[in-house]
């Protein structure tokens, strides 16, 4: 099968390599059809690494996944993979934060590697059944989906409230649908590019151009800049969950801003067992996945789209390792 691995910042290549077999019977062998390209797997592909994480081998990136099981008594259904396997025994796993597992195994990331690939097992209770109505590629972006649904619990949002979202990424642009399906009355939004700033206004989002205007406030860039837009967006009081990941693993900000606001600062991390809600939110279309999705490129091209998400001229990068 073809495999693409990154070796080290900026490098990746394809290789043949042998088909994986599934470790017993609490494992499938999927046929990966469609993965996304994230902004954290920027980061390893720029960067080499994610925060103080590196790759203890050639390592294969994509962790927005989804594929068709074969082989068994399920060979053909088609399945969303939650790259995440919490351990279930630690003490967050425990507490209801599967997320914040200490022995957590998740696809391509440190030394597990991911979906860019044609061919992988993967634990079947990870595994969710697309319904028909759920394309292979809205199967792949319910992984950023299910991100968006975890940091909106985080946010604890009122109803008739003010929603800002600073970084109108894939992501930042769920969080505006999810706004506005969960009873904001008003979503303001700010992105530096005019592509993704025309996309979630067409979704309902106005544009930031006052501070102190919200009631929460996303910040889903990672930059800098972008934390320092949401602290001023953000009311006095307000709640501010932190996507975004920073470069160089160090987020900064002006404090007196937030001490003076007595601003409540969040910061999210990946997402809990949200894939079946997910799912429903993508099959009854009260989310829009499809429309996110702006180029797609074979496994042969893998550098090409990496390259091409993080020029960011477009919205959601996707691959399809099996054409």
């Amino acid at each position: 099968m073809l495999v693409s691995r990154l070796h080290a910042a900026g490098d990746v290549r394809l290789s043949e390599e042998e088909q994986p077999q599934p470790a017993g019977p609490q494992e499938r062998l999927v046929e990966v059809t469609s993965v996304g390209i994230c902004g954290s797997d920027l980061h390893w592909f720029t960067e080499g690494g994610i925060g103080d994480a590196v790759p203890g081998r050639p390592l294969v990136l994509g962790h927005e996944m989804a594929g068709v099981i074969r082989g068994g008594a399920d060979d053909g259904v088609r399945v969303a993979i939650d790259p995440a396997v919490p351990c279930h025994h630690c003490e967050p796993c425990l507490d209801g934060y599967p997320n914040l597992c200490l022995n957590i195994v998740f696809a391509g990331h440190g030394s597990t590697d991911g979906g860019l690939r044609q061919l992988m097992a993967w634990p079947a209770n990870r595994l969710h059944r697309l319904p028909d109505t759920v394309t292979d590629d809205d199967g792949a972006l319910l992984e950023p989906l299910g991100v968006a649904v975890h940091a909106y619990d985080l946010a604890h949002v009122r109803m008739a409230s003010t929603v800002a979202v600073v970084g109108c990424g894939p992501i930042g642009l769920l969080l505006v649908q999810l706004a506005l399906r969960g009873g904001a009355t008003r979503v303001v939004a700010a992105e530096p590019l005019p592509h993704r700033m025309a996309v979630a206004a067409r979704l309902g989002a106005v544009p930031l151009t006052d501070e102190g205007v919200a009631d929460v406030v996303f910040e889903v860039s990672g930059s800098p800049a972008a934390v320092e837009a949401a602290l001023r967006a953000a009311k006095p009081g307000a709640r501010v969950v932190l996507v975004g990941i920073p470069d160089g693993d160090t987020t900064t900000f002006s404090a007196s801003i937030a001490r003076r606001k007595g601003l409540t600062l969040v910061l999210a991390r990946r997402m809990g067992e949200v894939y079946p809600r997910a799912i429903a939110l993508a099959s009854q279309k009260l989310v829009d996945l499809g429309s996110l999705v702006s180029d797609t490129f074979p496994l042969s091209a893998v550098s090409d789209a990496l390259g091409t998400a993080a020029a960011r001229t477009g919205l959601k990068v996707v691959v399809h390792p099996n054409g």
